[in-house]
C-alpha cells in the first residue's frame, strides 16, 4: 500500500483519510494491527483514528473485530460525480449482463491515480466483486492505462517507464488497453478510454479471472457502451 503523504494541514484528518483509503484498497476485512503497520503508526494511534471513524459511521467491525468501509460513506459517495454515475451504472449493468463479466467506471484522481466510481456485476453468473472507492495509479491497470492512454503525454507522470509508453503507443493503435494481475492478483481487465464533456478522464473496463470471450469482442462491446454514453450525456 502507498505510504502516508506529507501533509500541510491537518495531521490527525490526513491520518483519519489514509485508513479509509486503506481499508477501501484491501481485499478483506482488516485487524487494527494491519492498519496501524500500513499507516506507519502506534496500535494506539489507529484505534483513536477508528474510534472516531467508527461514530461517524464510516468504518465498522466485523465479529471478529476486523475493519470495514462503513454505510456512512454511502451518503458522502452519493454525491460525488453524481450525474455521471446516474448515466454510467444502466450501461454498466447491461454489458455485466451481457458479458457475464463485472464493469466499472473508474475516473482520474489527484493527476496520477484512478479511482473506480460506480461498478454493475452480472445477476446470473459468478462475478469479481470490486467496489467503488478502489483506487491504484494509472501507471497500472485496465482502467489506468486505458485513462493514461486517453490523456496527452504532458499530463502523464513523470515516472512512465519506455516500456509502458510503447505499451501504451500499441493500445492506442488496437484501441484498448489489457491488464493482467497488475492491481489485484489473478484478475484481467480489458479497458477503453471515456471522454465526456465537463467530467473528469475516464475509463470503463470488464474484469474477471478469465475472459469468456476475446479480448478483441470485449473491447468492441466497451467502446460501443462508450458511444451510448456519449450520446446520452450530449458529446
Amino acid at each position: 500500500m502507498p505510504a502516508e503523504r506529507p501533509q500541510a494541514g491537518s495531521q490527525t484528518l490526513s491520518r483519519g483519510i489514509r485508513v479509509l483509503e486503506i481499508v477501501a484498497a484491501a481485499d478483506r476485512n482488516l485487524s487494527i494491527d494491519e492498519i496501524a503497520s500500513a499507516l506507519g503508526v502506534h496500535r494506539s494511534v489507529a484505534y483513536r483514528l477508528l474510534r472516531t471513524l467508527e461514530d461517524h459511521g464510516l468504518v465498522t467491525r466485523d465479529p471478529a473485530g476486523r475493519i470495514a468501509l462503513g454505510a456512512g460513506l454511502a451518503a458522502l459517495a452519493a454525491g460525488v460525480q453524481r450525474d455521471l454515475q446516474q448515466l454510467a451504472l444502466p450501461e454498466l449493468a447491461e454489458v455485466a449482463e451481457e458479458l457475464g463479466m463485472t464493469c466499472l467506471l473508474a475516473v482520474l484522481l489527484d493527476g496520477d491515480e484512478a479511482v473506480t466510481l460506480v461498478s454493475a456485476s452480472p445477476r446470473r453468473a459468478a462475478a469479481v466483486s470490486y467496489r467503488p472507492g478502489h483506487r491504484h495509479p494509472i501507471t497500472r491497470g485496465g482502467p489506468g492505462k486505458a485513462i493514461l492512454m486517453g490523456l496527452p503525454e504532458a499530463r502523464w507522470p513523470a515516472d512512465v517507464s519506455e516500456a509502458l509508453r510503447s505499451e501504451i503507443a500499441e493500445s492506442r493503435e488496437r484501441g484498448y488497453t489489457v491488464s493482467h494481475d497488475e492491481v489485484v492478483p489473478s484478475l484481467r481487465s480489458v479497458a477503453v478510454p471515456l471522454t465526456l464533456p465537463g467530467q473528469p478522464p475516464a475509463a470503463i473496463a470488464v474484469i474477471h479471472v478469465s475472459f469468456p470471450r476475446p479480448e478483441r469482442e470485449l473491447a468492441d462491446r466497451l467502446l460501443d457502451a462508450v458511444a451510448n454514453l456519449r450520446r446520452a450525456s450530449g458529446a
